[in-house]
Formats: structure tokens, C-alpha cells, sequence
């Protein structure tokens, strides 16, 4: 499936914020989870972190549907991941599933990731997160962790030619 004209994937900016914080709040609404999703905690978690690598939005006629965002595993992170491999979380409108976003999305992420030199990219999942765990089976990560709640998916990074 391809990407349907006219949305368009891009690099987040300062200014998307308000947008991409639109889509998480939907997101984590349905999830029924209490994280935060306002556009002073998108700015901070995905547009301007310091380990981010890259964040890429969908935008169409009415603004952001969707976003992925591709950090750095530091020291000490927050999802235990392997420092050094990519940490990637993806979010789309739950209308705006099913539509080639987050495929694209992803292809625009794994660029980002070979030209940083990842060997690899994580995916934590909560484990009753079907539709995520299937979504990342289909972008080729394979399930190499369960922990308390949550399914660890990984994906390995070619190296770019």
C-alpha cells in the first residue's frame, strides 16, 4: 500500500507541537493510558529532544495525522534498550489507520537510521497492543523480548550502500 495523495511525510519542526500533540492525546485516549500527550510534552519528548534522531510527521490538507519518532538508546534510557540501537514509537489518527502512513512514516525513519549507523531499532509494546504489534510485524521487527506487560520488538538496520 502507498502513501495517498495529497499527504505528505516530512521532518517535525517547532511548530507542529500543537498537531502532533492532537494525534498522541487521540492515541493515548483509546489506549485509555494516563501519559502525557500536551504540546509542551511533544515538543520536549519528540520535536526537541536531545536524543532524537529523527521524528517524522504525516501531514495532509488539515494538518498532522500521524508522526514517528527515532531516538538514540542512551545510558540509563527509559525503555531499557540497548544503548546504541534506536528507540521508535509511531502514532496515527486512529480514522487514518490502514492507509500507508505508517509504512511510509517508517521508510522515512529507517533512512534516518542508517545514516546514523544504527544496527538496530526497538519497538516496546504494551502486550494487549495488537494493532501495534501487527503494524511493526508488517515494517519487518520480529518479537525478541516479553517483559511484565509489554512485547520488545526489534528490527535490524542495513547498513546504507
Amino acid at each position: 500500500m502507498t502513501l495517498a495523495d495529497p499527504l505528505a511525510i516530512r521532518s517535525a519542526r517547532p511548530g507542529d507541537e500543537i498537531g502532533m500533540s492532537s494525534v498522541l492525546t487521540e492515541v493515548l485516549r483509546d489506549w485509555i493510558s494516563a501519559r502525557p500527550g500536551d504540546p509542551l510534552h511533544v515538543l520536549g519528548a519528540y520535536v526537541s529532544h536531545p536524543d532524537r534522531i529523527e521524528c517524522g510527521v504525516c501531514e495532509g490538507p488539515d494538518g498532522i495525522v500521524g508522526f514517528q519518532s527515532l531516538r538514540l538508546a542512551v545510558p540509563g534510557n527509559a525503555y531499557e534498550v540497548e544503548p546504541g540501537w534506536g528507540i521508535v514509537g509511531t502514532y496515527v489518527r486512529l480514522d487514518m489507520g490502514r492507509q500507508g502512513i505508517g509504512q511510509a512514516l517508517f521508510a522515512h525513519n529507517l533512512r534516518a537510521a542508517q545514516a546514523a549507523g544504527l544496527r538496530w531499532i526497538e519497538a516496546t509494546i504494551g502486550a494487549d497492543n495488537l494493532r501495534a504489534q501487527a503494524y511493526y510485524d508488517a515494517m519487518g521487527f520480529q518479537t525478541y523480548r516479553t517483559d511484565d506487560g509489554a512485547v520488545r520488538k526489534r528490527c535490524a538496520v542495513s547498513p546504507l550502500t
